[in-house]
């Protein structure tokens, strides 16, 4: 992992935890799942436009094209649908850290459905990610917190987990910004059904609406996810998903100082648990050098 993989990670750390805080501004002001299809749409023109200028084309791969269907009925059209809705009843911080959980899964998964080690440090890892969602969910379950929203936020969690292990090994064959694009498009086309059939165009029209969804369509719509194709092409999925520890951290801090949203002391310890563990976790799979 080189300094030009790190500064990627990082860029696309803060951009992808910013998403849950400009999120929580949209649905405020507009129906989340018309708002999400409608994000996807244009971040998907803007792409093809961008790539088709740029010599990309749309001659995939076929695990590319598995790709762009996994990763748009997954991630645009399960995760981020259900957040979006969860969002109209909890805060951008909560839902921030219920994502973050995401590596200690995709680690859990690895060696429940294809048999990968976990070392002692990697046990520990997930233990202690157990150990913070635990202190977190039990200081919050004690307030006033909506657990339908909590429960979509789960549900969407795993479904980023499957589409982050869909992606092993498809991103390699170039056409990355094209194939950001198109995932896209899937997840508009994914929406669209039950935007009309659930939900009424209601729409408060401001400034703080036009730009927290221009915001999202640019930065962690189409940046976000093109770095981390990028990423995940120059040091694998695997060393890629180190950089999701960002997103509990810059997510709880990014929705305080935008949102004003209060943090207790069981959310910090919480989150900071949680991010050991996910380090923790991320390192065990790391191989070691031989002197």
């Amino acid at each position: 992992m080189d300094t030009k993989a790190i500064l990627m990670g990082v860029a696309f750390g803060i951009m992808w935890a910013s998403a849950f805080t400009s999120a929580r501004v949209i649905v405020q002001y507009a129906p989340p799942l018309h708002a999400l299809a409608l994000r996807f749409l244009v971040s998907g023109i803007i792409g093809i436009l961008i790539a088709l200028a740029i010599g990309q084309n749309w001659r995939l791969t076929r695990k590319q094209w598995i790709a762009v269907v996994v990763f748009g009925i997954t991630q645009n059209g399960l995760y981020l649908g259900l957040n979006f809705i969860a969002m109209q009843t909890i805060e951008a911080s909560l839902a921030a850290i219920i994502a973050s959980t995401m590596p200690l899964l995709a680690a859990f998964a690895s060696w429940a459905v294809f048999g990968e080690k976990i070392r002692p440090l990697g046990v520990i890892g997930l233990l202690a990610g157990v150990v913070g969602v635990v202190l977190i969910m039990g200081a919050r379950l004690q307030g006033d917190v909506d657990l339908y929203g909590i429960a979509l936020c789960a549900i969407s969690v795993v479904s980023l987990t499957v589409a982050t292990l869909a992606v092993r090994g498809a991103s390699s064959g170039g056409n990355f910004l094209m194939v950001v694009s198109l995932q896209m498009f899937v997840g508009s086309a994914i929406l669209w059904g039950p935007a009309l059939a659930f939900e009424t165009f209601d729409v408060t029209w401001n400034w703080q609406l036009a730009v927290a969804f221009s915001y999202t369509v640019i930065v962690p719509g189409l940046l976000a996810t093109l770095v981390w194709f990028l990423l995940v092409d120059r040091i694998g999925a695997t060393p890629a998903a180190v950089f999701h520890f960002l997103t509990p951290f810059f997510g709880v801090l990014i929705a305080a100082v935008l949102l004003g949203e209060k943090m207790g002391s069981m959310d910090i310890i919480g989150v900071l648990i949680i991010t050991v563990g996910i380090l923790a976790v991320q390192m065990s799979k790391q191989k070691p050098t031989s002197l």
